[in-house]
């Protein structure tokens, strides 16, 4: 009788072993697995688009259309960054980001300052800024809202003072993305009148802000 006891609580104790052992086996996972984890795959994983810089997806160079005294000519022009914006510069004029100027390479006296205005700016308090710089040049002239065949197209407020000094533009104006800007362009009167104008507003209509 004792040996059969003894014999079963052997049997008992050998299944009971092998039992643990099973189970043991089964819920260790493997070693091979703690070499790929989610947090690894993040750290690989590439930029997106949306990580790109702003400047970046806008080409470096354009070609627009330009009408000349020869007649409607496509020119080449090259992207430049500002203080918060880009636009594209054609080869006769130069571009201090600092100041935001855009100016005709042989004489400065031909230019325009361009201005971010905050999202919330006020427009009858510009209209009165406007006009009250403009004043000193003569009388003022006011041209906002559609412009007829003008590289603009549309303007919320376009004053202009035109007298045998020249010609002097305050404009406020929407990028499609609808980020305001305002522009103070300075046409003196002399030989290069008509290149800096044709050429400025064609660049003025490329504004675009950095977080379009």
């Amino acid at each position: 009788m004792y040996q059969k006891y003894s014999a079963f609580m052997k049997i008992s104790i050998l299944v009971m072993v092998l039992s643990l052992t099973a189970c043991s086996g089964v819920t260790e996972p493997p070693a091979s697995q703690e070499t790929s984890t989610p947090t690894n795959e993040a750290v690989t994983a590439p930029a997106t688009d949306d990580e790109k810089a702003p400047e970046a997806t806008r080409p470096q160079t354009e070609n627009f259309d330009l009408m000349t005294g020869e007649g409607n000519q496509s020119h080449t022009a090259t992207l430049h960054q500002g203080e918060g914006f880009s636009l594209y510069v054609f080869e006769k004029f130069a571009f201090d980001a600092a100041e935001g100027r855009l100016y005709l390479s042989s004489n400065p006296e031909y230019n325009v300052d361009i201005e971010t205005l905050p999202a919330n700016y006020d427009l009858t308090q510009l209209e009165s800024a406007g006009k009250e710089e403009l004043e000193e040049f003569g009388e003022v002239s006011d041209f906002s809202g559609e412009l007829i065949e003008h590289p603009l197209g549309y303007a919320e407020i376009y004053l202009q003072v035109s007298s045998s000094e020249g010609i002097n533009d305050y404009i406020v104006w929407k990028s499609e993305a609808g980020d305001a800007f305002l522009f103070r362009l300075h046409n003196p009167k002399g030989e290069e009148a008509s290149d800096f104008a044709g050429s400025v507003l064609v660049s003025l209509s490329t504004v675009q802000s950095d977080s379009e």
